[in-house]
């Protein structure tokens, strides 16, 4: 479909919401331009083959703040390394975090190990399909729990992220800004694909994908778009050079990782340190460090 028939589609199939409201005929006309668009420009991912709760359960705390293809490259590995729940449950977890190097946000490489742990212990080793329980493990919140369910169990859900926001602000709020996913999310309930729902979200990610490019300004119309802090200088940045001299070096003083890292706030360091312990990736004991296994 070229732009100047896009363009006239969007503008009738507004009129014809607008007049009409979510009837059948209004949903239909939306999913299949959506699934139009997918037939033609499907990406393919490793994520989205060989599909099991575990490799989704993976690829979504993976695909957590950060982009698609890095997702990709390290999925693979990661899932060649720890391919199921066991392997990653008895994995210590210097040896994660070295396979995870790259991604960042390292927490998450923590949760990870966590959430397999109580699967094992716990689920027998099965994923729970229940948005309930995917809630009490961390860090997964309702759309990492919706999204789980219907990418790993093909059961409809309603989520949204940055790709399916982008796709429902094009199509049902064009003259608007400041819109709340609350008004967002009551339309992306009444137009799932309740009889496929995996490939219904895949094809609204990479609609959305294509209209980031066609239409950067859509992200700024959303109420709760906020432009990213300065990686370089910011604790993340530090946080991140710090877990990879440990994961290396096994075990340093706090002297050393401030001459390394070339800090000279130690007050800023030492709240850093204290965060990360906090967080389970090291121990403290006596001004020495070193990461939890």
């Amino acid at each position: 479909m070229s732009r100047i028939s896009e363009n006239l589609f969007i503008t009738d199939f507004y009129k014809l919401y607008k007049e009409k409201g979510l009837i059948n005929e209004v949903i239909n006309s939306f999913q299949n331009f959506i699934y139009e668009y997918f037939t033609n420009h499907k990406r393919k991912f490793p994520f989205r083959e060989n599909i099991t709760p575990y490799n989704v359960l993976v690829s979504e705390i993976m695909l957590q703040q950060t982009q698609t293809e890095r997702v990709s490259e390290k999925f693979l590995k990661f899932t060649e390394k720890f391919p199921n729940f066991l392997t990653l449950s008895q994995a210590p977890l210097d040896v994660i975090l070295r396979e995870w190097k790259g991604l960042g946000y390292n927490r998450r490489a923590v949760a990870l190990k966590k959430i397999a742990e109580s699967v094992i212990r716990d689920y027998n080793g099965e994923l729970p399909d229940s948005k309930e329980t995917l809630e009490s493990f961390p860090q997964i919140g309702h759309n990492t729990a919706s999204s789980i369910i219907t990418f790993a169990f093909n059961k409809p859900t309603a989520f949204i992220e940055t790709n399916v926001r982008r796709v429902y602000i094009y199509f049902f709020f064009p003259k608007k800004v400041n819109i709340h996913d609350k008004e967002i999310l009551p339309i992306v309930k009444l137009t799932v694909d309740k009889n496929n729902p995996r490939e219904w979200y895949y094809a609204l990610m990479d609609y959305g994908v294509m209209l980031k490019r066609t239409h950067p300004e859509l992200n700024r119309k959303s109420a709760h778009y906020r432009k990213q802090a300065p990686f370089k200088g910011s604790s993340r940045q530090i946080r991140g050079k710090l877990l990879k001299m440990l994961i290396d070096a096994k075990t340093l003083d706090i002297l050393e990782i401030q001459k390394r890292i070339k800090i000279n706030d130690s007050k800023r360091l030492e709240k850093i340190l204290y965060q990360l312990e906090k967080e389970g990736f090291i121990t403290i004991k006596e001004n020495i460090v070193k990461v939890v296994k």
